[in-house]
């Protein structure tokens, strides 16, 4: 659910220390928040997030089950990979991603994406940012724009570590027809660690969601927090 964390240049994630691999546990209310409408039930959802550098740039990716189904089993699955691509010294790294999953009885749409992003420090933070065109493999096609922000907190020999993204994207309102015009999403998902271990912490993510129709009503905003747990290999 910490998705694009780990997007950075190499410099950077040394610095930051960041985890290649984790195992995250969430328990997800929206259920006793905002009732029916929103979800039958509360319900768990593990991530697992893998984070790769190497000699041309470095891969992330991650996977999120939703055990929301019949008799608490899987009923959603979600993964996004990304890869960004280092030009020798150049600020500016292209980026290439694909989004996509299955539920019971459908499918969420794909999504597919090419930009360029950029790595930064803010204070005790690693920042990073991007830029792209985004293809939503919609009935009618949706040609699209998104913009996402990441953080991720470097205070040595901290046991709290903060972290989490934003992304704002458009997509048509009418996913049918494409007819209507376009509409604005937003989605963030900061977290918050008590790191016991360098391996085991516990803490909460707070989905905030704006018009984002895959979980939510449409033109209303939602702010959902989990419990967690996070294992880091």
């Amino acid at each position: 659910m910490l998705r694009k964390l780990f997007l950075f240049t190499l410099s950077l994630v040394a610095f930051a220390s960041l985890n290649a691999q984790n195992l995250q546990l969430h328990f997800d209310p929206r259920h006793a928040f905002y009732g029916d409408d929103v979800a039958a039930k509360n319900y768990l959802t593990a991530t697992f997030e893998m984070f790769k550098p190497d000699a041309w740039g470095s891969t992330f990716m991650f996977v999120d089950f939703d055990f929301n189904g019949d008799k608490r089993n899987i009923g959603l699955v979600y993964a996004e990979i990304a890869r960004a691509f280092k030009i020798k010294d150049f600020a500016l790294m292209p980026h290439l991603e694909y989004n996509g999953g299955l539920g019971t009885g459908f499918s969420i749409p794909s999504s597919y994406l090419a930009g360029a992003q950029y790595p930064f420090k803010l204070g005790n933070f690693f920042m990073g940012t991007y830029l792209a065109y985004k293809l939503n493999a919609f009935t009618e096609l949706s040609h699209d724009v998104q913009w996402t922000l990441t953080w991720n907190s470097a205070f040595p020999n901290s046991k709290v570590s903060l972290g989490g993204f934003l992304d704002l994207w458009t997509e048509n309102k009418n996913r049918a027809t494409g007819e209507g015009g376009k509409k604005l999403i937003l989605l963030s998902e900061p977290q918050v660690w008590y790191n016991f271990t360098p391996n085991f912490a516990i803490g909460s993510e707070i989905e905030l969601s704006y018009n984002f129709v895959n979980a939510f009503a449409e033109s209303k905003f939602y702010a959902v927090p989990t419990l967690a747990t996070k294992w880091n290999f």
